[in-house]
């Protein structure tokens, strides 16, 4: 998807899978990073937010991506997430990242104290020096900045900055950033918009879904692509009540159980993240089970489990 263009496609935010003693579980990771690209996935994004990264130590972080993108077969790109405190932690990840071959970086803003705009642009310049492709990711839900179209325009004349992940679901953005900064390519951030702002124009999805029911986000992301209104639509009303669950608070534990109830290998989370209340569990059981019916035709094979 997108030759030269590895942030371009369904990339998926991979969760990180952890043993029940809360270690990583490195067989299970590389196993799943196989089967989404088995799947169909484009590429995969470790160590973002969905990967729990502030939890996992320097050592694990940086083992967690080398392994991904020893596991990644050809043609399935690895972009992990290089977030840290300042710019000086954003630039050793990338340069982490770039040593064992990843394809690019997913770039935030530092994750210290609120910055000013010059001071986010020489961020994103630390990063962009080490020579990887950068996809600055906005979610100010998360950060404590919101890289609105206007800085991130600034932001994109640096060398090296070729798209930015839209967590905000505001299809406005799209539309003020394709005009400021056209070289720029926007992905989809928040999955229950992927329809929405692929059919603006969108050029990719980093999406969370995938990690449960990889086959149904890329038809649906190919359908939208496509302007397949006919089928989109349909697919799309569908899977949103899933979708959704990964733009509240609790995400990564729902997108776990989500895999879980897809057949896959979720696990548990890392503390602060603790289980999910027993109306969240119910609410995403019934969301995947409605999901796998809707999609348990031959289009998609014989299931995602």
């Amino acid at each position: 998807m997108g030759t030269g263009r590895p942030w371009r496609g369904v990339l998926v935010a991979i969760t990180t899978p952890f043993r029940t003693d809360l270690s990583v579980d490195f067989d299970q990771l590389q196993e799943h990073v196989r089967w989404l690209a088995a799947e169909g996935c484009h590429g995969v994004a470790p160590c973002a937010s969905m990967g729990e990264y502030r939890a996992l130590s320097d050592d694990e972080r940086a083992a967690v991506v080398k392994a991904t993108v020893q596991a990644a077969p050809p043609g399935c790109a690895v972009v992990p997430g290089v977030g840290g405190y300042g710019s000086r932690q954003a630039r050793h990840w990338a340069e982490q990242a770039a040593a064992v071959g990843a394809d690019g970086v997913l770039a935030r803003p530092p994750d210290g104290p609120a910055a000013r705009p010059a001071d986010v642009v020489a961020h994103y310049r630390e990063v962009a020096a080490v020579g990887l492709p950068v996809v600055a990711h906005n979610d100010p839900y998360d950060a404590r900045l919101d890289l609105t179209p206007d800085l991130l325009a600034t932001v994109a004349e640096i060398d090296g900055i070729v798209a930015v992940k839209e967590v905000t679901g505001d299809v406005r953005r799209l539309h003020r950033l394709r005009d400021l900064c056209p070289h720029v390519d926007v992905l989809v951030g928040a999955d229950d918009v992927v329809l929405e702002l692929v059919l603006c124009g969108a050029t990719g999805w980093i999406a969370t879904l995938p990690n449960a029911l990889p086959r149904q986000a890329v038809r649906l992301y190919e359908l939208c692509a496509a302007r397949d209104l006919a089928q989109a639509l349909p697919l799309y009303a569908e899977l949103h009540p899933i979708l959704g669950w990964a733009s509240r608070p609790e995400a990564v534990q729902a997108v776990k159980l989500a895999m879980e109830c897809a057949g896959r290998f979720g696990g548990r989370c890392r503390p602060p993240r603790g289980p999910l209340s027993g109306t969240a569990v119910d609410g995403v059981r019934r969301d995947v089970l409605r999901a796998l019916a809707a999609t348990a035709g031959p289009a998609f094979g014989a299931g995602s489990g």
